[in-house]
């Protein structure tokens, strides 16, 4: 056992020993620890950067990991936790309440649209899909068609690693491991409209692109059946394979067909809502209305872990009466000091307007990254808001990408760690074609995203020299 002192105290060499002696991090290879150099260890945060054991500083480009919203070091967000749990540490919300929970729930339903009006609350995001998707079978039982079970979402998405959120996630390479996972997940095209041509979709028109892909979701639920389908599941912004905004009027189409085969479409905003695109919930910024909302990282900021699931009146309506119930929930579910921190985060937000700054200095945020296509090695610059992916290409005039081992080389052989040598903390992504992405803190400005392009100017600059 150690004391608190002793644990301050701790030499970076004690840390990376019990490090990889005991920790198992995930999403990584471990061998970074048990046969390489080490794992970088973060120590501190103050607004939109970090630092490491050994003092240095870093611009933290994705949030932590697209959560940090309202940025780093904010003691009243601190204070808010420890009040509440001085008051009251902990207490279900199975068959109970407390105010920290019911205020919440208040909050987030006055910002979601429409009927959105039943807050389910989770832990984190990957347990709030799996609500909804339990929700979605369960709500076609309790209508007398059981036989609407399975789901569509998008190629290369990613919708969590529970059992069930993983058959919603379209990333075979994630899923192959854990075979046989939840039956009933099928997939259609993203939206990555610079890749439209290898998806066999239109490449003159977006709005065209946008309209087909929609429509292979009517396509799927006609081939599946529609008294299969219980619900289609879709970021606003596609997150994984890097950053695909929806194309003007595909949400319009999609809620046409979802209405038309009587299916649920759910928006899985984990990443994009509490302002990552200017709003509260994207859903808004894109102009539609889903049946459930799943939502998880920046509503605290990351100061204390919390999801959920927003849920239509017409969904809840069969559970509002006699004896059914929605028997599901997790222990942490709601959690007081969450809630707590969630309210006074949302507080932030407004008072420091920061959903107006996104709006606000998304296109100054563009312009600077966009830049960047004067580059080789970069083809695309894609995103909305604070939100943004750089697909990275082998070939420019013809959209060649790299092949498994240069994205190997290129990612993990080069990018990432040049990137975080030079001061940035970002993404660098092979779920899908090889991309950089970016997700700061919601208070960063003009004067960062100059420094943001730089740094990936240098950098970029290295990695096309190398090839």
């Amino acid at each position: 056992m150690s004391t608190s002192s002793e644990r301050a105290a701790r030499t970076e060499t004690e840390l990376q020993e019990m490090a990889k002696d005991h920790l198992w991090m995930h999403f990584a290879r471990q061998s970074v620890m048990t046969e390489g150099p080490g794992v970088p260890i973060i120590t501190k945060g103050e607004g939109h950067h970090i630092w490491d054991s050994q003092g240095k500083k870093y611009i933290d480009g994705l949030s932590g990991l697209f959560v940090v919203a309202a940025g780093h070091g904010r003691k009243r967000l601190a204070q808010a936790a420890a009040k509440q749990a001085e008051q009251l540490a902990f207490f279900p919300i199975w068959s109970y309440a407390h105010p920290a929970a019911i205020e919440l729930a208040d909050r987030i339903a006055s910002y979601a649209p429409g009927d959105l009006n039943k807050v389910f609350f989770s832990t984190g995001g990957g347990e709030a899909v799996e609500t909804a998707f339990k929700l979605a079978k369960y709500y076609w039982k309790l209508q007398g068609q059981p036989t609407k079970h399975k789901v569509i979402s998008r190629a290369v998405a990613y919708h969590g690693t529970p059992q069930g959120a993983l058959a919603i996630t379209g990333i075979p390479a994630m899923k192959s491991m854990f075979e046989p996972v939840t039956p009933g997940g099928f997939r259609v095209p993203n939206t990555n409209f610079y890749r439209a041509a290898e998806m066999g979709g239109p490449t003159e028109s977006l709005e065209e692109f946008g309209v087909w892909a929609a429509d292979r979701i009517e396509e799927m639920i006609q081939f599946e059946g529609p008294d299969t389908v219980a619900a289609v599941f879709l970021e606003p912004v596609q997150n994984s394979g890097g950053c695909f905004p929806p194309p003007p009027g595909y949400f319009q189409r999609v809620r046409e067909i979802c209405d038309k085969y009587d299916v649920l479409l759910v928006s899985d905003e984990v990443i994009c809502a509490f302002g990552r695109v200017g709003h509260m919930f994207a859903c808004d910024a894109y102009g539609y209305k889903p049946d459930m909302i799943t939502f998880a990282k920046a509503v605290t900021s990351g100061y204390s872990p919390l999801g959920g699931t927003v849920v239509s009146d017409k969904i809840y309506e069969p559970f509002a009466h006699g004896d059914t119930a929605f028997y599901h929930g997790y222990t942490f579910g709601g959690h007081p000091v969450s809630a707590a921190v969630a309210l006074e985060n949302l507080d932030i937000f407004e008072e420091e307007g920061l959903l107006a700054r996104v709006k606000e200095n998304s296109p100054i945020f563009r312009s600077e990254l966009e830049k960047l296509t004067d580059l080789p090695i970069v083809g695309d610059v894609r995103g909305d808001g604070y939100f943004f992916g750089i697909e990275l290409v082998k070939d420019k005039s013809t959209k060649e990408t790299f092949n498994d081992d240069e994205a190997e080389r290129l990612l993990r052989g080069f990018l990432s760690k040049a990137l975080f040598d030079a001061g940035l903390y970002c993404r660098a992504d092979d779920r899908g074609d090889p991309v950089i992405q970016l997700a700061p803190p919601l208070t960063i400005g003009p004067a960062e995203f100059t420094e943001i392009e730089q740094i990936l100017r240098s950098v970029l600059t290295e990695a096309s020299n190398q090839l």
